[in-house]
């Protein structure tokens, strides 16, 4: 198959990476004055200490805060209007995504209704969305991530859910990249063993999906390969240990070269997928739901780009080379499965998330309207029928 070698390059987020990166706002120069600070309503910010350690800043730095802290695991419509209507109240010139990808995602989100006329749906792309271009632009924004999951202060793309619709959506422009990343791994020691799991999980898929895809190029190969393997080697010793700072060093590496990838490339349909999953089932974790996917939809894939998949499976350790010839793609399916095991992550179920085998057809409905530009993204067009094929082999 013929490789794309055209690609644009564009990515104006400044990052600071590594260990004790936190302390460098100090005196990087700060987009605003006064910041709407946007975190999880879990507590986990406050509880640990680390929307302080942001306050106190902010206040060395004589910018003026305010807190909005009702962003759930999975983002919702409501609260993105919510937070951006907070923000025009009090006149905040820029946003600040404290935690996780949703708490960053929301932040751009809400960076951008601050400018923006009209609900937040008038602007999304796909499904009920109204794909209105958001002319003002955004504030700016600066996210400051506490896991790696989403390489999310490393690309455009936040995913909200509209509750109304059941339709989870990702979207992005050339505002919603942030203007200022921090991603310091001290900051993920904390991060239990099992999210530990599934949010190195995301990164990984994203780095995968970017790599089968059909826009794949030469520069976003390069960071998709290194994802990969970095996550490879070092994810199960961080779900082992969570506080051996050199692995969650590499897997925020990891982290940060995946969200270089979606900046460069593309997911394919296994968030779309997923995507449709979480929609109807919000309790689900996202990285968890791509897990429960990804045996059943890299088979089903790893014959159409056997290529790809070769070396996707040498990057993560296996000696590809003295398989037979058929059985060389599907090294890659061997690979994943050992990693799934290592991280505790194997066994999985749709069931146990509420998720009933009789949804299977509706939410490969959900997947292909919501979210068909990701299927758009495949190097082999699925069908509806095998949309729902992949869907039943994956649940348990």
């Amino acid at each position: 198959m013929k490789e794309n070698l055209n690609f644009p390059y564009f990515m104006p987020t400044k990052i600071w990476f590594g260990p004790e990166s936190l302390e460098k706002l100090r005196e990087e120069k700060l987009p605003g004055k006064k910041a709407l600070i946007v975190i999880s309503a879990g507590g986990s910010m406050k509880k640990l200490g680390y929307l302080d350690r942001l306050i106190d800043i902010l206040k060395s730095r004589r910018v003026e805060y305010v807190v909005f802290d009702k962003i759930l695991p999975n983002p919702i419509k409501k609260h993105v209007m919510e937070g951006a209507q907070i923000a025009r109240e009090e006149e905040c010139d820029f946003v600040i995504g404290l935690g996780g990808g949703s708490s960053i995602d929301s932040a751009k989100s809400i960076a951008l209704m601050v400018k923006n006329d009209g609900d937040y749906w008038d602007y999304i792309v796909g499904g009920t969305g109204k794909g209105k271009k958001p002319e003002k632009g955004a504030l700016p924004i600066v996210a400051i991530t506490t896991t790696a999951g989403t390489g999310t202060e490393a690309d455009p793309w936040t995913v909200i859910t509209n509750e109304e619709t059941n339709e989870k959506i990702g979207y992005g422009n050339e505002y919603t990249f942030p203007t200022l990343s921090i991603v310091d791994p001290e900051l993920m020691l904390s991060v239990p063993p099992h999210l530990t799991a599934y949010q190195g999980f995301d990164a990984f898929f994203h780095a995968v999906e970017g790599y089968i895809a059909n826009i794949a190029n030469p520069v976003s190969d390069l960071y998709a390969l290194k994802s990969v393997e970095l996550i490879a080697k070092y994810l199960p010793i961080c779900v082992k240990n969570g506080n051996d700072l050199i692995a969650r060093t590499y897997v925020a590496l990891a982290n940060t070269l995946s969200g270089f990838v979606e900046s460069t490339s593309s997911c394919t349909s296994e968030h779309s997928m997923e995507h449709a999953l979480s929609a109807f089932h919000p309790e689900l974790p996202h990285g968890a739901g791509l897990i429960m996917l990804s045996e059943a939809y890299h088979t089903f894939f790893a014959s159409k780009i056997p290529d790809r998949y070769i070396q996707l499976a040498k990057v993560m350790g296996l000696d590809v080379d003295s398989l037979p010839e058929e059985e060389k793609p599907y090294a890659f399916i061997k690979a994943l499965k050992k990693l799934q095991e290592e991280c505790g992550v194997a066994n999985l179920r749709m069931s146990d998330y509420g998720i009933k085998e009789d949804e299977i057809e509706k939410l490969a409905q959900n997947a292909i309207e919501t979210m068909g530009g990701l299927f758009e993204m495949d190097r082999y067009k699925l069908s509806f029928d095998e949309v729902v094929e992949i869907l039943r082999k994956a649940y348990k």
